[in-house]
């Protein structure tokens, strides 16, 4: 589904002689399947939230192409859906407003391919059932009429997550999406989404600074490293899901591993 081919990215630094270009990526290549759940963890800076906003087209490669089902990533793709770590909810909107928000925006411009995917669903009691299941999937069906500054950071992570999944993307980009959430509703939140992913059969990324997190939200683990990211670390990963025995020893070793390939630094240090 998802080829990156040869991508080089990166970002404008100034020295003593003037601007020069600091490379996250160089010629870096990774294929990732439909239907797939990865994770990809690496130190603070490495360009994890990077390869995200290049997923999502909202970052242009400075050389090379990502292609997502045969298509060129030039712009903002109607199919991809992206979570971002400070849920960029709508203060002014309530609940159930933000999540009909990308309802709202597709039916003003229509099935045109570019806002809208062409087979966009138009039917207007369609689109609100869907608003109301996912409401009531993720729990916050009674929290609709509240605005976001009277939920809780787990509420409008949810409300965040259901905004976007009524858009029924094949492609969910989630940045950190737990991180600033106490271990409980994070936990929680996390199977949520684990079971959303068995059920729905839809290609997911999660970037995390979690190794915990990583080895249970990631079929397959990208690890980055810090400076240019040339070839893709990718470790096959058989605890995604797995709740339940992340306190067995097999679970503990793959966090030790990717310890070790993060550096042995713990990630408390790193977030």
């Amino acid at each position: 589904m998802i080829q990156i081919d040869l991508l080089t990215f990166g970002y404008e630094a100034g020295h003593p002689g003037g601007q020069r270009s600091e490379a996250v990526y160089q010629d870096f290549s990774l294929t990732i399947g439909r239907g797939e759940a990865w994770s990809i963890i690496g130190p603070s800076g490495c360009g994890k939230s990077t390869l995200l906003l290049l997923l999502a087209g909202l970052n242009r490669p400075l050389s090379g192409r990502i292609i997502i089902d045969g298509e060129d990533i030039v712009r903002p793709r109607p199919r991809t859906g992206l979570v971002l770590q400070d849920h960029g909810l709508l203060p002014w909107a309530t609940v159930g407003e933000n999540t009909r928000l990308g309802l709202k925006i597709r039916h003003f411009y229509g099935p045109d391919g570019r806002h809208s995917p062409l087979e966009m669903e138009i039917d207007p009691i369609k689109g609100e059932a869907r608003v109301q299941y996912w409401l009531e999937w993720l729990g916050i069906a009674a929290l609709q009429e509240k605005y976001p500054s009277q939920l809780s950071r787990g509420q409008r992570q949810r409300a965040a997550i259901a905004r976007t999944l009524v858009l029924e993307p094949d492609l969910l980009l989630l940045d950190e999406p737990f991180s600033a959430l106490d271990a409980p509703i994070r936990e929680e939140l996390q199977r949520v989404m684990a079971g959303f992913h068995e059920e729905s059969g839809l290609t997911s990324i999660t970037v995390t600074h979690d190794i915990e997190e990583a080895t249970l939200t990631g079929e397959k683990i990208l690890v980055l490293t810090a400076g240019e990211n040339r070839s893709a670390h990718v470790l096959e990963n058989a605890f995604a899901g797995a709740f339940e025995r992340r306190n067995e020893a097999p679970f503990l070793e793959r966090c030790a591993e990717l310890r070790l390939l993060l550096g042995g630094v713990p990630a408390e240090e790193r977030a």
